[in-house]
């Protein structure tokens, strides 16, 4: 038999434990946020549903972007222990410049819509943390004024070709001025992708208010008191645009660009030049043959072609192909540190996040972003550790399995 007995109030007393309370209500909600899902979440609750959605979403069933994150659970890694991992560093050269840490903020579209501090957001934050912020062709905030929010980072600009060359070429030479060191072509949009949450939302741009978006704010009047109490939205190009945004891309967009064409937008960029949307080894190779200083593999988020190639599976063809002394950046399904890990090991120079810096700017805004930042530093800083190294330049091939559920069948020759 156990014996028992009444707790006195000094054995009590160390057990209890109680919380201050905290009053700032985000901050609260930001420092609960342990994971990139956990602020995708806060984010759902927080952001009207055809504006989550279009952040969240992909083309069509959305297969591509459901495989890439597939791809990065099914990583298997290889530690090595009795390392000294006291001081890990995170930092290296990436395109001609300091990085602080192995990811920066990847181009996103309309992000002011998600959340009203937008670009600004994101560039203050990648500033602080060292990394390069990438402002979209379609993005919300003038080149001028994320350079003037990030004065001293590094900050990229992203081209999309449109069919007037006048006003894409206008657009790099304010960046070339504005101080942008490196510029991302963005060569997987000759027409828009299906992007059947958007149609089934209705969603437009900006966001109209029919019946529908109005009860669908009423849970989230904090969402709408920013957006209708701040700066209107606007674009380099356009005001308003009432259709998806596929269809803007259908609209806007050059279908026609070749190999030509990017050749003679090097030319015209005094600095860095990556190709943004690879997904074949030939096109990695054809693309290093023309003489841009680095490409990405990604496929867009997989919101462009269903079914696409997944990047990380094509990561280690590619290396092999141009080399690994050739810059190649990833991005596609990255939701954690330890994706980010994996990319580097098997020859990635540098990622891209997207879904996950928006994550965090639409549950908390700038506080937000920098949230998604630490956790995913943290998660890489963690994982070294764990494998047994102190520097990126450690990671090697080795480090990692690819673990396989998707195999080709053998065509018939």
């Amino acid at each position: 038999m156990v014996a028992r007995q009444v707790p006195r109030p000094s054995d009590l007393r160390p057990l209890l434990r109680f919380r201050a309370p905290r009053l700032d209500r985000r901050a609260a909600r930001l420092a609960d946020a342990q994971t990139i899902d956990d602020l995708r979440r806060i984010a759902r609750r927080r952001t009207p549903r055809a504006v989550f959605d279009y952040a969240d979403g992909a083309a069509e069933a959305e297969i591509s972007i459901a495989r890439a994150r597939q791809a990065f659970e099914d990583v298997e890694f290889h530690p090595h222990v009795l390392r000294d991992v006291a001081e890990v560093s995170t930092g290296r050269q990436v395109l001609g410049g300091p990085v602080s840490l192995p990811f920066g903020i990847a181009p996103t579209g309309f992000t002011r819509m998600m959340q009203t501090e937008g670009e600004v957001a994101g560039a203050r934050a990648a500033g602080r943390h060292g990394m390069p912020f990438s402002l979209s062709t379609v993005g919300t905030t003038s080149i001028e004024d994320v350079a003037a929010a990030n004065p001293h980072g590094r900050n990229w600009f992203q081209l999309y070709m449109w069919k007037d060359r006048d006003k894409s070429m206008a657009l790099v030479d304010r960046a070339a001025r504005a101080g942008f060191d490196t510029l991302l072509v963005t060569v997987d949009v000759p027409v828009g992708g299906a992007r059947l949450r958007d149609k089934r939302n209705g969603f437009s741009i900006p966001p109209a208010l029919t019946l529908r978006t109005v009860l669908d704010a009423l849970p989230r009047p904090w969402w709408w008191w920013d957006f209708l109490t701040t700066e209107p939205l606007s674009f380099a190009s356009f005001d308003r645009w009432p259709g998806t945004v596929g269809e803007l891309l259908d609209t806007m967009f050059d279908p026609t660009v070749g190999f030509d064409d990017l050749a003679w937008i090097r030319d015209q960029w005094p600095d860095k030049v990556v190709v943004k949307g690879i997904q074949s080894v030939s096109d990695a190779r054809r693309v290093a043959e023309v003489g841009v200083d680095g490409i990405v593999l990604s496929n867009h988020g997989g919101r462009q072609l269903d079914r696409a190639p997944i990047p990380f599976h094509l990561l280690p063809s590619v290396v092999r192909e141009v080399g690994s002394s050739y810059e190649i950046l990833l991005d596609t399904g990255i939701r954690s540190g330890a994706d980010i890990v994996a990319a580097l090991a098997l020859g990635a120079r540098f990622t891209l996040v997207g879904r996950a810096y928006l994550y965090g700017l639409m549950a908390g805004g700038e506080a937000g972003v920098d949230r998604a930042i630490e956790i995913l530093a943290g998660q890489v800083t963690r994982t070294m550790r764990l494998l047994g190294v102190t520097s990126l330049d450690e990671l090697e091939p080795g480090h990692v399995t690819q673990l396989q559920r998707l195999a080709p069948i053998p065509r018939e020759q």
